[in-house]
């Protein structure tokens, strides 16, 4: 068994942990290693998970005389908190870790094992998880993966990942049995996750494959280090449970049924600006009408908002707004802008710096063009809405010139089934009083006219200056 020294250095007032065997090998110095990245109070935290999971069942291999973990007590000490497949394959990650010494016999997991498996899941390198990865993609212990096993070894995670976020009463206010089929979520996510592998030559993937791709996609990481500490109950204090999903404020569940599911919120949430304010509904075509009047009156001057619609064909995509929505015949927003589709694939498309088009609605204008659009052009938008409700487009051959995105919807122009519009952002604050305003202020439509064809606004710089500028 382990003897677990500690010497405190006076003068340093840091606390120095040894892990060592009584017979003494190299497993120790592995081991004291990897614990070094635990804080001091930490480490007794992680240094209990182990006979807590023993715990759980005899804890004994067949034919061992020491205790080690077996599958068996693993699973029963995770249900309810973590899948089956996905406790099988942490059990295979702890089994793959080699701290210097024999191997349990019957199969089993050391304390050794567990340990430097713990510190490689909350504190290692990418190069260090790397192979605990390939352990649980592999299940066999091989040198290489395909990409349709990292896929399925990601589905398992993200289901874990919901599942111990549903268990432990952490869904922020969602409520899954009012949105979108989560089950087919957790395999779009799952491909777009996996899809940025790079692979060998032999379109296989090795441990170097592995370590890129756990480098560029931190959520790997991130959502391993939640089923491993919210399922062996490690809860250290330096790291408190980050919020993969954004909070959802009151909304009218009873009526309505979202475009949104658990796993577009986990790959969304991710790529919008830092913002603490609840998620709330402000358009939906199923509480409001197909109107496009409703639909501007609903979402001008709300903050930032995400737009997300399905057509006629099955497609779901939609865009992020960074700045609230101005009825206007002129472009606005700022590069934080981005598209989106959901299915077929799950993607995200981001500013290419072409142009500045990131945002567009007008409405009951004569001559520029009415309905809410992103990226592109006029006539030729990354995302199209037009004011004749019901109908858009998306037209970007070969790509968005804003977004680079490709054409979003099953027909480039595409007939609109149901569209939703959540605000994701704190409100704007009320505007101050305003001074004098222009004649051309009242008929932004005239001004939008005169700026495209290079006429200069004089009256611009005659008007009086502002109260807070005297």
């Amino acid at each position: 068994m382990c003897i677990y020294a500690e010497r405190r250095n006076v003068n340093s007032s840091i606390t120095i942990f040894s892990l060592c065997r009584a017979m003494g090998n190299t497993e120790s110095a592995v081991v004291q290693k990897r614990m070094i990245r635990f804080r001091p109070e930490e480490r007794p935290v992680v240094e209990r998970v182990f006979d807590h999971l023993l715990e759980a069942g005899s804890g004994r291999a067949p034919g061992s005389s020491e205790k080690v973990l077996t599958l068996d007590a693993l699973k029963v000490s995770v249900a309810g908190v973590v899948p089956e497949p996905m406790a099988v394959r942490l059990f295979q990650a702890m089994q793959s870790v080699g701290p210097g010494g024999t191997a349990p016999p019957g199969g089993g997991v050391s304390r050794e094992q567990l340990l430097v498996f713990l510190a490689d899941v909350f504190h290692g390198t990418a190069e260090e998880r790397a192979p605990l990865v390939m352990a649980m993609a592999s299940g066999e212990g091989g040198a290489t993966v395909t990409a349709n096993q990292v896929r399925e070894f990601v589905e398992d995670l993200v289901s874990a990942v919901i599942q111990t976020l549903t268990s432990r009463g952490r869904l922020q206010g969602w409520r899954p049995d009012r949105m979108e089929d989560g089950e087919q979520g957790v395999k779009l996510l799952a491909e777009q996750m996996s899809s940025e592998l790079k692979l060998t030559d032999q379109q296989a993937c090795d441990v170097g494959c592995l370590e890129d791709w756990l480098f560029r996609v931190s959520g790997v990481a991130l959502y391993l280090e939640l089923v491993t500490g919210e399922g062996l109950g490690v809860r250290l204090p330096s790291q408190p449970p980050l919020p993969l999903l954004p909070a959802c404020g009151p909304a009218p569940w009873a009526e309505l049924r979202s475009l949104l599911h658990l796993p577009l919120l986990l790959f969304l949430y991710p790529q919008l600006p830092a913002h603490s304010a609840p998620w709330r509904p402000l358009f939906s075509t199923r509480l409001h009408g197909e109107s496009f009047s409703r639909l501007v009156s609903c979402c001008v001057r709300r903050g930032p908002t995400l737009l997300l619609l399905r057509d006629a064909d099955g497609h779901r995509f939609g865009g992020f707004a960074s700045h609230s929505w101005d009825t206007k015949p002129q472009f606005q927003g700022d590069s934080r802008c981005f598209l989106f589709s959901v299915f077929p694939t799950m993607r995200v498309y981001t500013y290419t710096g072409y142009n500045e088009h990131y945002m567009y609605l007008n409405h009951s204008q004569q001559t520029m063009p009415n309905g809410l659009g992103m990226g592109g052009q006029h006539e030729y938008f990354g995302l199209w809405l037009d004011s004749e409700f019901g109908r858009g487009h998306s037209r970007a051959r070969p790509r968005c010139t804003t977004y680079g995105s490709p054409q979003l919807s099953g027909q480039e122009d595409f007939t609109l089934e149901t569209v939703e519009v959540w605000g994701v952002g704190d409100p704007p604050e009320e505007q101050q009083a305003q001074g004098k305003r222009s004649v051309l202020d009242a008929d932004p439509e005239t001004q939008a006219i005169m700026e495209m064809t290079g006429k200069t606004l004089h009256s611009q710089g005659l008007r009086e200056p502002e109260e807070e500028e005297l």
